[in-house]
């Protein structure tokens, strides 16, 4: 079997994959996302362009030092009416995403480039619409109270995989998705190139 490797640092991502048997390794690209993110915004560029080319970005990286390996790169942007929310800088900066967020729909687009040999050889853009309700002032104010902790490295101040989601009145797509990965889909490829058993 091919050795697979997760470009990424984040447990959530590396979460998935051990749930799912997936052997794989993990090595954290040095890629500065939020100078990319920015001269991509300075350009136009759509939400899902971002997202597709900062998960190729992580994947090419890393592919180029370990060219026998598939390296799997991912990454998750939020569009809320063409505005892209990066994480939050601060418990404030979260609060104004959530405000903004509070009785409005948005998408979580989350990119997954699979590369081999610094190439890249399957990508995939999984979307999500959420709604959120209408969070009182107070509400607000006890959700961040308890749970700032866990979702300071949340984009949009939230995780629907705990307290967030409370949050949400509807969610149309996929969890993987939500969770930061478009995970039956990268599993399937695995699967139909052989490198997972089936």
């Amino acid at each position: 079997m091919v050795k697979i490797i997760l470009a990424s640092g984040s447990s959530i991502r590396a979460q998935m994959l051990q749930n799912a048997n997936v052997a794989f390794e993990i090595e954290k690209p040095r890629v500065d996302e939020e100078m990319v993110k920015a001269a991509l915004l300075a350009e136009g560029a759509k939400p899902r362009d971002i997202a597709d080319t900062l998960a190729e970005m992580k994947a090419r990286k890393v592919s180029e030092k370990h060219p026998d390996a598939l390296v799997i790169g991912s990454d998750q942007v939020l569009d809320h009416a063409g505005t892209l929310f990066s994480k939050p800088a601060d418990r404030s900066d979260a609060e104004a995403q959530l405000r903004a967020l509070s009785g409005q729909k948005h998408q979580l687009l989350s990119a997954a480039v699979i590369c081999e040999n610094g190439k890249p050889l399957w990508r995939h853009i999984g979307i999500v619409r959420m709604q959120m309700r209408d969070i009182s002032p107070s509400y607000l104010q006890g959700y961040l109270d308890r749970n700032w902790h866990s979702l300071r490295h949340s984009v949009g101040g939230y995780k629907l995989e705990e307290e967030g989601v409370r949050l949400f009145s509807r969610v149309d797509g996929d969890y993987f998705t939500v969770l930061g990965m478009p995970l039956l889909e990268i599993l399937s490829y695995l699967s139909l190139r052989g490198d997972l058993e089936t």
